[in-house]
């Protein structure tokens, strides 16, 4: 008799590495791991960092880069993906290059622009290929404030100007924008969704001290690739993934990894992975 077989979720992240384990690929596959699905996960930058910043960038030769994502879409075939660290515009064309084959997958785009410490992590060539390229294959697009004032090209500062920045940005060629108020000035947090149909919604937080923001960025886009690759639509795979960072944040706040920024606490309440029928 044959024993059923099953599969994972499976998750692919493309990211830049992060040695303190908070933020990139690392916090990547700590996040999709938490939320039960599988993890695989193709390099494309090594930056040296740690919770206080950014020292330099080390490149990945574009043909490593792409010959890890051929490799695992040749094997590992993911549910859904997640990019974040692009900082060429040679490295958006290999990225594209590699995924051309499968448009269908769902992707979530984490335009890393400036870490949390205020670091520029992009040359500025590059937001140019971004948003000609890999915009229209994205599901949905996760600029922080910062980032969507180089985007839309304004100041990014209030509630009001993330409506005007939020609704440019999507113009710009993406399916959707989720832009993240984390750094808004007020009491509560609030990010903007606008999706598909140009219908905007908010999502608010109470704001509470702590310095524990250390790649949030990097694990909101992989937990929102994460209940997409579940099933969900987009909206509510943004909210529970915004569910999923506020609470990661709360269960780190008095914990001290660091002297600077330190990291989310991924497995506040880790799930199992989760099992689908093999179809």
């Amino acid at each position: 008799m044959n024993r059923k077989k099953y599969r994972y979720p499976s998750v692919l992240t493309i990211a830049g590495f992060d040695g303190s384990g908070g933020a990139g690929i690392q916090g990547d596959i700590k996040t999709i791991s938490a939320l039960g699905c599988y993890a695989t996960s193709a390099l494309t930058a090594l930056p040296i960092q740690n919770t206080q910043g950014v020292r330099t960038i080390y490149p990945i030769p574009y043909q490593a880069v792409n010959e890890q994502i051929e490799t695992i879409l040749d094997d590992i075939f993911p549910d859904a993906i997640k990019i974040g660290m692009v900082h060429t515009a040679e490295l958006v064309s290999t990225i594209l290059d590699a995924l051309a084959r499968y448009p269908h997958v769902p992707v979530v785009f984490d335009p890393v622009m400036v870490a949390t410490s205020g670091d520029k992590l992009i040359e500025d060539k590059t937001i140019a290929a971004i948003v000609e390229r890999l915009f229209p294959i994205a599901a949905v697009v996760t600029p922080n404030m910062d980032e969507a004032a180089i985007l839309a090209e304004m100041p990014v500062r209030t509630l009001d100007d993330m409506r005007l920045a939020g609704a440019k940005i999507r113009q710009l060629g993406c399916r959707s924008v989720l832009l993240k108020g984390g750094h808004l000035d007020a009491p509560r947090l609030t990010s903007l969704y606008f999706d598909e149909a140009g219908d905007v919604h908010e999502f608010s937080f109470d704001r509470f001290e702590t310095n524990n923001t250390h790649g949030s960025g990097c694990t909101l886009s992989s937990a929102i690739a994460c209940f997409i690759a579940q099933g969900r639509n987009l909206l509510e795979a943004v909210g529970a993934g915004q569910e999923y960072v506020h609470q990661a944040i709360l269960h780190s706040r008095d914990v001290q990894v660091g002297h600077g920024n330190g990291p989310l606490n991924h497995f506040f309440n880790p799930l199992e992975l989760k099992k689908y029928d093999l179809v």
